[in-house]
């Protein structure tokens, strides 16, 4: 099986690196790394022991993915891949449809683990509702995988670097103009890497209380992130510190989760935590059947407590 992987985040094509390698484990095959307009990001992956094939386009446009997708069609096409792995971000979920499109192939997203059945890799994905399900892709044509980020560690640096070779590609005129570009301001902080997080949610009614919470983080050496209405609708967060499906899907070691319902759309961003605390005024509340511990309570009475209990 030949597999070609592409993502424009480094950090992200090493961990399909690792993801490639375990599938040619088991199927056989060469895997190969594409990078478009990034010297940098070649010699990156090649240190990490991958056949680079590097592509300059005449005329680039970063916000196409339609041309994008031309590119990487070609590359696949050129080195007959029968598998194209892709980072499932924002990005990467648009290019993998449009290219499965191109390919005439099959295409999943949101795929966080695989195993081999009958000699063909065997996909566990997140589905509508938040629900896990298995499947495969279609046995004919090519197979285009997006994978979760942060489902497979990085790779790392190889005893010996891979080859780096040009790959010519032919693009056409971009139909996107980018006529400016205004850099969003981001949150320092990445919660997907954190090893314990304290998550906000709704339950925590007042601003004021938020100090609260991050004297706890403090306490635990833990980053803040909340639940999606906390950064949407109350605007006390950023949507970097999102959780669940519309935000970052984390695996921390400890997730002390603060007044959070438990809704579908934000347990399947968590519930893959080595431990799950949840401090909540319901004790039926939805988050009571996937946290490990319950604490039953209201947040105005414990979190004064917690934040007592966590500095001394």
């Amino acid at each position: 099986m030949n597999i070609i992987l592409y993502s424009e985040r480094p950090d992200l094509a090493s961990e399909l690196v690792t993801a490639g390698r375990a599938i040619m484990d088991i199927c056989g095959g060469a895997l190969q790394a594409l990078t478009i307009d990034d010297d940098e990001q070649a010699d990156f992956l090649a240190a990490r022991g991958v056949s680079v094939h590097r592509v300059r386009s005449d005329q680039p446009s970063p916000a196409d993915v339609a041309q994008l997708a031309s590119a990487v069609h070609q590359t696949a096409v050129a080195l007959e891949a029968d598998m194209i792995l892709l980072a499932s971000n924002r990005r990467g979920r648009e290019l993998a449809g449009r290219l499965a499109q191109k390919l005439g192939g099959g295409c999943l997203t949101d795929v966080g683990r695989f195993e081999v059945l009958d000699g063909r890799p065997a996909f566990s994905r997140n589905a509508l509702g938040g629900a896990v399900e298995d499947v495969r892709c279609m046995e004919t044509g090519k197979q285009v995988i997006a994978l979760t980020p942060h489902s497979f560690a990085a790779a790392g640096v190889a005893t010996g670097p891979g080859p780096v070779s040009d790959l010519p590609v032919r693009l056409s005129p971009s139909l996107v103009r980018l006529k400016e570009t205004i850099r969003k301001g981001a949150d320092a902080v990445d919660i997907e890497k954190a090893d314990i997080l304290v998550v906000v949610g709704q339950g925590i009614e007042n601003k004021e209380d938020l100090t609260k919470a991050a004297q706890i983080a403090r306490s635990l050496g833990a980053e803040v992130a909340c639940t999606k209405p906390v950064a949407t609708d109350r605007k006390w967060f950023s949507e970097e510190r999102i959780i669940g499906l519309s935000g970052k899907r984390c695996k921390p070691r400890l997730a002390l989760l603060l007044g959070v319902s438990g809704q579908v759309q934000f347990t399947v961003g968590i519930r893959d935590a080595g431990a799950i605390v949840a401090v909540n005024l319901d004790e039926k509340a939805n988050i009571a059947y996937v946290a490990d511990y319950l604490l039953v309570g209201d947040l105005k009475t414990l979190l004064p407590e917690l934040v007592k209990r966590f500095s001394a």
